[in-house]
């Protein structure tokens, strides 16, 4: 299954240093563009054949949720591959910009090493946790959705006065600057109303969206509201549709 979600991303106008955030960009780009989805690599073919590779390589590395119960090593590993492939463009680019917006100051306040381990395990428990609700599904989970929602909830813990400005379709994109306290908790609410109604084929993992956030605001508020801040600068910002 290829998670899709939507959200408000803020941009700080001043980015701290922060290379961990930076370094999975650039690897889940990496993946991306040498794997059969983007369709830049000719070993894959084309048409039907390529159709054929992308649905082979996404049972390979992608959670199928019918099968990471079973007990198998390798089963058990995909939650952390599926953290690295995206199913298209949009897909890719939309959970990119997510990370690059929260990702610098959250960074930056954990400390890069706990900043990864937090950031891989809230990823891992948020595809766990859509696998263990649709135990039953034999569709391919992929996509960074899970973690980057935990990296947002960490942000609502860690800033939750950042200013963050929107540009809302339904306003004729006018831009619209909000605190973080008030723009997080609705893209959650929203996630909230999404997960739950049902749709024929496949469906998007608004569950694990919900996982990771939660993960990432009790996981931040536990642990490093305690730490020296860092002051937010003003952050402007897109609001959109995107793909994990």
């Amino acid at each position: 299954m290829i998670g899709n979600w939507s959200g408000t991303v803020s941009r700080a106008i001043r980015r701290p240093s922060a290379p961990v955030t930076y370094g999975l960009i650039a690897l889940c780009c990496l993946i991306f563009a040498i794997g059969p989805a983007s369709g830049l690599n000719p070993a894959y073919g084309t048409g039907e054949e390529l159709l054929a590779a992308q649905r082979a390589y996404f049972r390979r590395w992608g959670v199928i949720p019918a099968d990471l119960f079973q007990g198998s090593a390798r089963s058990v590993l995909t939650p952390a591959t599926a953290l690295f492939l995206h199913g298209s463009w949009v897909h890719l680019l939309g959970n990119m910009l997510f990370l690059y917006v929260f990702g610098a100051m959250t960074e930056h306040r954990m400390g890069r090493v706990r900043f990864t381990l937090f950031y891989l395990a809230c990823g891992y428990l948020a595809l766990l946790g859509y696998a263990a609700a649709h135990a039953d599904s034999e569709q391919s989970l992929v996509g960074a959705s899970g973690a980057i929602s935990a990296v947002l909830g960490a942000f609502l813990s860690l800033f939750p006065r950042a200013r963050v400005t929107s540009l809302l379709p339904f306003l004729f994109f006018l831009p619209l600057r909000f605190p973080a306290w008030l723009v997080l908790p609705f893209w959650a609410a929203l996630q909230w109303v999404a997960a739950r109604q049902t749709a024929p084929g496949p469906r998007v993992a608004y569950l694990a969206h919900l996982v990771g956030f939660a993960l990432g605001l009790v996981v931040a508020r536990a642990l490093f509201c305690g730490t020296t801040r860092v002051k937010p600068a003003p952050a402007p910002a897109p609001e959109g549709e995107n793909q994990p």
